[in-house]
């Protein structure tokens, strides 16, 4: 008797949970950590960034706020190409891995817009920004080019950080493993509301306090710590790899579809006591 695809698929993730000693809890501190740091570098930037952008750039109000709505959008939408590249080509380890490299890239470049006096237009000393000098175009290159990234990274790390997790503990021969996912899963949460809290007053209060090249250089160095302890876990990962292309099943779907276009639909009969 033929197999089932998916009981085929179910039997081997359960062999191979048998066989290796990868995952299991030992992971959990490197794939919470990595989460927490990232949470609190990405969100403690968006607080002040309006601040960031109307004092350092001289923009207006609304042209600043326009600029934060198209970051908060792409960042919001790169985690469906992320999704996408993790289930039909790279896994979910080189797309985190790619996405935690990719935002400390962008945070450095932020950084580097507050640490070099070239990045910036001059100071002004004029009350309204209508009379400050506007920043040249390389200068906006540079800065929306690390808002590009960190929102790439961000659809890299937020839509497989969970999964990569769940991953390293789904064990079906293990009576608790259904207990273990749950305490997972609190423990995830708990430190994403954690991480957020301390991105909206710890790293806010030091923007104020010290300057924004602490204030930009902290997210950096907690983002550097995000890619370092990604990386340190990675020889006891287990790395599931995609087994076939989104791409393959909606061809075929769509294949099916144009091929039974000719098909008649079974009469639609009314019942007489309606």
């Amino acid at each position: 008797m033929e197999k089932n695809p998916c009981d085929q698929m179910r039997h081997g993730e359960e062999e191979k949970h048998l066989t290796t000693k990868l995952g299991g809890l030992k992971t959990m501190p490197f794939v919470i950590s990595t989460e927490t740091f990232e949470k609190v570098a990405s969100f403690g930037l968006h607080a002040n960034m309006i601040l960031y952008l109307i004092n350092e750039y001289h923009m207006s109000n609304a042209k600043g706020a326009n600029v934060l709505f198209l970051w908060s959008a792409i960042s919001n939408f790169m985690p469906i190409l992320g999704a996408f590249l993790s289930d039909s080509f790279l896994g979910r380890f080189r797309v985190i891995a790619l996405g935690t490299f990719v935002s400390l890239l962008g945070m450095s470049l932020l950084w580097l817009t507050a640490a070099l006096p070239q990045a910036t237009p001059p100071q002004c000393n004029g009350l309204a920004t209508e009379s400050c000098a506007s920043p040249k175009a390389a200068q906006l290159a540079l800065l929306f080019s690390s808002l590009a990234l960190m929102s790439i990274g961000a659809g890299g790390i937020r839509p497989c950080a969970l999964a990569f997790g769940a991953d390293q503990l789904y064990n079906p021969s293990n009576p608790e493993n259904k207990r273990v996912l749950q305490s997972f899963f609190n423990w995830y949460y708990a430190s994403v509301g954690l991480s957020l809290m301390v991105s909206i007053t710890v790293i806010v209060y030091i923007q104020d306090a010290a300057g924004w090249v602490i204030g930009f250089g902290v997210p950096a160095g907690l983002m550097f710590l995000s890619t370092v302890m990604f990386l340190l876990g990675s020889p006891l990962y287990i790395k599931l790899m995609p087994d076939k292309s989104l791409f393959t099943s909606f061809a075929q779907v769509m294949v099916a579809a144009w091929q039974n276009k000719h098909l008649a639909l079974p009469p639609m009969e009314s019942d007489p006591g309606i």
